[in-house]
């Protein structure tokens, strides 16, 4: 049932629940389940103005925690020495330029062509592996035996990364994504702190002496920290979100017949269909900003220190910018012109990667996905800005 986080004076939760409409307000001033109030904004060109004008709407926010952080989780993370300077989607400031060109360069599009004859065999194995069980009467899950750690192989070949279990690293990353994004307890908030702060001090060993990537920032900054903070956000908004889009997508693809159909038969473009998952369902589904100076917006007055949540994923559906909002229909018109990777100076440096990877997993899935029925699709938790999907079950037909 769509919910009432678009109304003046709603709850915002689960915004990605609902459908955009002519009904829904442009901008909308909204309550979130832990208290707080935001500025929603709803409408593509406003969310584009918004992110274009990093005066007006800065991103020191972009990381704080939904839920304010109680003492006592906050003194485990200090035990840990867990420290979130501003580095890329939190950083307004001078220092940001120089630190996104390093990032940059480490995902540039020829390393990351580069990677995909690699991954495109990899997931071949596990797609054939995966046919035999479901030829077997066996059901399958296709975040856990494909989609999840897939990103984080790819992105320890571009960059990196201290050596540790993929468990390890992908429950850190989801217990980041709750800690600071998500409506909590305290006990659960401590809990988190737990793991976070614990693989942070893990990232922050590695930082100290770790060459590539890493060490360049280390060295453009003299902080270690600000170094820690780049693999932080690399390893929580870079992996883990394409690693839930490629579920979602696949999820969608599989009420898809036609289009799996015309994937197999090669007149249904996989580059369309990559661009119309990350329209219908992006994993992103809202981000932050917060107004630097009074100012208007869509003809809403927007005090200084407002807080404004720009609803991306509404943005994807905008009938002004798209002609059938609600269908999944490749190559239409304004398929491409989502926000799902943002705009402006901090439009995801990880573009182009996560493209490739959702292409090649999409190609040499949906044979598979055309053969298979769904036994459980993603469920997903409440959260203000991620979908983290725990599930893909499907079995044979």
């Amino acid at each position: 049932m769509p919910r009432t986080a678009c109304s003046v004076g709603g709850v915002l939760t689960r915004t990605w629940d609902e459908a955009i409409s002519a009904a829904t307000p442009p901008v909308a001033l909204v309550a979130d389940p832990v208290g707080g109030s935001h500025l929603l904004v709803a409408r593509h060109a406003l969310i584009r103005e918004v992110l274009a004008d990093p005066v007006r709407f800065r991103p020191d926010n972009a990381l704080d925690a939904l839920t304010p952080i109680p003492v006592a989780a906050l003194r485990v993370l200090a035990r840990y020495g867990f420290r979130l300077p501003p580095t890329l989607a939190n950083n307004g400031g001078a220092s940001h330029p120089a630190i996104r060109a390093v990032t940059a360069e480490a995902l540039h599009p020829d390393r990351v062509a580069a990677a995909r004859p690699w991954l495109a065999e990899v997931v071949d194995g596990r797609v054939a592996a995966l046919r035999a069980r479901l030829a077997s009467g066996a059901e399958v899950d296709l975040y856990a035996d494909l989609a999840a750690d897939l990103p984080l192989l790819v992105l320890a070949r571009l960059i990196a990364l201290p050596s540790s279990e993929v468990e390890v690293v992908k429950e850190f990353s989801r217990a980041a994504l709750e800690l600071f994004w998500a409506p909590l307890d305290g006990d659960r908030q401590v809990a988190l702190a737990e793991v976070v702060g614990r693989y942070h001090r893990v990232l922050r060993g590695f930082a100290a002496t770790g060459r590539g990537m890493v060490g360049r920032i280390r060295e453009l900054t003299g902080d270690v920290d600000v170094a820690v903070g780049a693999l932080f956000f690399l390893l929580v908004a870079g992996q883990e979100t394409t690693s839930q889009f490629l579920t979602l997508l696949l999820h969608r693809l599989a009420g898809e017949p036609a289009v799996l159909a015309g994937i197999g038969a090669g007149t249904v473009s996989v580059e369309a269909v990559v661009e119309e998952g990350l329209r219908l369902v992006p994993p992103i589904t809202t981000w932050r900003r917060v107004a630097g100076r009074d100012t208007t917006l869509g003809g809403t007055a927007v005090p200084a220190g407002t807080s404004v949540v720009l609803w991306l994923a509404a943005a994807g559906q905008d009938a002004d910018v798209v002609a059938q909002p609600a269908a999944f229909r490749p190559g239409q018109r304004g398929s491409r012109r989502h926000l799902a990777f943002g705009a402006g100076a901090h439009r995801c440096v990880g573009a182009q990667l996560a493209r490739m990877e959702a292409g090649v997993v999409v190609a040499r899935a949906a044979g598979l996905l055309a053969e298979a029925a769904v036994r459980r699709g993603p469920w997903c938790p409440d959260n203000l800005s991620f979908r983290m999907p725990d599930a893909f079950v499907v079995a044979g037909p």
